[in-house]
């Protein structure tokens, strides 16, 4: 059969276009998918420009465009055949902002943006242009920012795991040092948590990159995957690297090293050998089974081929299915002029400085919060009390409250939060306590740090509830701010030393007995 006796669509000779009007209603479906998420899209603009581990993530929408538009050659004389399926994904899109209306927990409304948009793309093109489409379009997800539960446990581990490495680089220099969980201790200067808490910023954006660069590599899956992965490690280890140079360069030309610019100008050189490194790695898979390949020539470095000049131009009708998937965007944009604007509920409540410091037979003394940790914590209110009573060991009470955790400002477990100050578990596990008018259930566990002991009570008191798994916490808050219109609660943690010939059940004794006369307070200061 000869060419021109084809179908227009199957024809290799023939380009699609949009008419005027037609890129008229494409750019309406994305103002309505816009609007119904401005302010969440805003909040995100903010969080690029507040946080340094995502502030390259402004650059990454238009690497996405990019990327589209390399393909434009072949987009030009594919047809676009349009999908229900789109539509369902669309449908499943303005559900979820709904939700995510209802709850006000921005996290669901950030990603119910990228599936709507998912689904105009699926309900205007077909399945074969999205999976043509689909690494340029899921490089979209990494704007988002992670769960704030899972970036700070994920932060913690990264932490703990680069300054020990560090550590380990400062010693190969004959350096003495003593590290403290997250404290690496040079005698004469202390590199604190907060400076090591910076392998975050490498992780992000080395990660966005590996993922431009295997997407543009010509080679196997499998080496495209590995480059993708090796980022982790990489920027693992080159942060460790920095916290070590830091300590050596602070040992020999003293603290002004982790300072001011010459501490920025560091970790702007070790993020640029980090990419050095993972350039390297691609250019030594792309040569494993290919004698005398080339990373130059493997990596797709160009704008894309142009599109043919062809004998037979079409005009594109828009697809049923998109024009569907637009009336629900459009259905949730009309919602959004129309639904009352859903302020959280904040409960009346006592502050904690009115929290008596006389209980039982215990007596207080008050101790303030160090401004750095308030700032990292984000909490709104908090208790920090040695009490005293008959026993020579106090009890210390710790109590984190928020007014609302919508945004991601949450309690942090002990779990996470105590290794980083060198602390270890030996033991954890889930009690009931028995108090006046039932039982307390508690997290229950003992800490060492050298040769202290400690022994440790913990709960989440949240709306009413009293908890003690961290995950259950996440659920109780997503489900009572969709259905209660609230997310206060806060955390209790209880504290008493276990030292030489004292017992854990001695300790649990007194432990018990204050957190039975403690919970009794309790709901004057956290609303139920």
């Amino acid at each position: 059969m000869a060419t021109q006796d084809l179908p227009a669509a199957a024809r290799p000779d023939v380009s699609w276009h949009f008419s005027p009007v037609g890129w008229a209603v494409l750019a309406g479906a994305l103002a309505l998918a816009y609007v119904p998420f401005a302010s969440v899209l805003t909040g995100l603009f903010e969080v690029w420009n507040r946080e340094p581990e995502y502030s390259h993530a402004i650059l990454i929408p238009f690497l996405s465009l990019f990327l589209i538009w390399r393909e434009r050659a072949a987009l030009v004389q594919t047809p676009f055949r349009g999908s229900w399926s789109g539509v369902c994904l669309t449908l499943l899109g303005v559900l979820l902002w709904g939700v995510a209306e209802l709850s006000t927990i921005y996290i669901i409304a950030q990603y119910a943006f990228l599936v709507v948009l998912y689904g105009l793309v699926l309900a205007l093109a077909g399945g074969q242009v999205l999976r043509r489409l689909a690494m340029p379009l899921l490089m979209l997800a990494f704007v988002i920012p992670l769960p704030a539960f899972f970036a700070n446990s994920l932060s913690l581990r990264l932490q703990l795991l680069s300054s020990a490495i560090g550590v380990d680089v400062i010693r190969l220099f004959g350096i003495s040092v003593y590290l403290d969980g997250n404290v690496i201790d040079l005698g004469t200067y202390k590199l604190q948590v907060a400076e090591a808490c910076n392998g975050l910023r490498y992780l992000y954006p080395l990660m966005t990159l590996a993922f431009v660069v295997a997407y543009l590599l010509r080679t196997t899956q499998w080496k495209r995957l590995l480059v993708f992965l090796a980022s982790i490690p990489i920027a693992v280890l080159m942060n460790s690297l920095r916290i070590g140079l830091i300590g050596v360069t602070v040992e020999y030309w003293g603290v002004r090293m982790a300072e001011g610019v010459l501490h920025d100008f560091e970790g702007w050189m070790v993020f640029m050998i980090s990419m050095f490194v993972l350039l390297i790695l691609a250019a030594v898979l792309v040569r494993v089974g290919e004698p005398g390949a080339r990373l130059r020539t493997a990596l797709m470095l160009d704008a894309g081929p142009a599109p043919a000049r062809t004998a037979v131009t079409r005009r594109r009708q828009l697809p049923r299915p998109f024009l569907a998937a637009t009336g629900l965007a459009a259905l949730a944009t009309a919602l959004t002029f129309v639904m009352p604007e859903r302020t959280e509920l904040r409960p009346a409540r006592l502050g904690f400085a009115e929290f008596p410091l006389r209980l039982g037979d215990w007596q207080g003394v008050r101790s303030p919060l160090d401004p750095v940790y308030r700032e990292q914590l984000k909490l709104d209110d908090y208790l920090l009390v040695d009490y005293h009573g008959a026993a020579d060991d106090p009890v210390n009470v710790w109590i984190a409250y928020y007014d609302s955790q919508r945004k991601g400002q949450s309690t942090h477990s002990p779990r996470t939060c105590l290794p980083g100050g060198g602390w270890e578990f030996t033991s954890l596990e889930t009690r009931s306590l028995k108090i006046p008018g039932g039982t307390l259930p508690v997290n229950r566990g003992v800490i060492v740090h050298g040769a202290d002991r400690q022994l440790m009570y913990y709960w989440f008191q949240q709306r009413g509830r009293v908890i003690t798994d961290e995950y259950l916490v996440k659920w109780y808050i997503f489900w009572d701010a969709l259905t209660r219109n609230r997310s206060d609660g806060a955390l209790v943690r209880l504290l008493t030393p276990l030292p030489p010939g004292v017992s854990e059940a001695d300790g649990d004794r007194e432990l018990s007995r204050f957190a039975a006369t403690l919970s009794a307070q309790l709901p004057r200061y956290v609303p139920g």
